[in-house]
């Protein structure tokens, strides 16, 4: 695995829903992508004081677990928008007791198939979470905040090289994308009939 894709304090991503995974894949693998993983599940475990203290202030926390590749990250986004940080750890399990004891809650649990790929210095990943839909995301991480405006440029390069139209962009994240869906269930399920 490359680490140099996933060093630094900021983050430009850009992420589309797929129509057609099949199309987008031919396309990638014709750039001749370094593959780094394939079909991994991917857990995402989401933490917040009681108050949703890190929500208020634009952050997020998350413990990942990726199998069969057995990589752990701790991960914490925000304030800013590029703002990512994340590091390996050896115990997920633990680093969520740690955070249970420190009296941070879980507030959500996000599952997802993907896979990561490499194209020169941006990795290209590909994810399905299920009832949600089949996204692409294009990244680069970076300590320089200066390159973050030229980033984003040579990523749009690179999305209209792989297919993806403007008009596919999706402007939120998976933890945005599953609250929204698990609402929406709650309020379209019907009162309970033994009431």
């Amino acid at each position: 695995m490359s680490q140099a894709h996933f060093q630094g304090r900021f983050e430009v991503e850009f992420k589309y829903q797929l129509t057609d995974r099949p199309a987008f894949l031919k396309a990638l693998l014709a750039l001749n992508p370094e593959i780094m993983l394939e079909d991994n599940l991917e857990q995402d475990r989401y933490f917040d004081t009681p108050d949703d203290a890190l929500a208020q202030a634009g952050k997020s926390l998350a413990i990942r677990t990726m199998q069969p590749s057995g990589i752990q990250l701790w991960i914490v986004k925000g304030p800013e928008a590029d703002r990512c940080e994340a590091v390996t750890i050896n115990d997920a399990d633990k680093a969520v007791s740690m955070l249970l004891t420190m009296n941070y809650r879980q507030i959500l649990v996000i599952t997802k198939r993907r896979s990561i790929y490499f194209i020169g210095p941006f990795h290209v990943t590909l994810d399905h979470l299920a009832e949600i839909g089949e996204f692409a995301e294009l990244a680069i991480m970076t300590d320089d905040e200066a390159r973050l405006p030229e980033f984003r440029q040579q990523l749009l390069v690179l999305a209209a090289r792989l297919g993806l139209a403007p008009d596919m962009e999706e402007p939120h994240s998976y933890r945005t994308l599953c609250t929204r869906h698990m609402q929406a269930i709650h309020t379209t399920q019907p009162e309970d009939a033994t009431q």
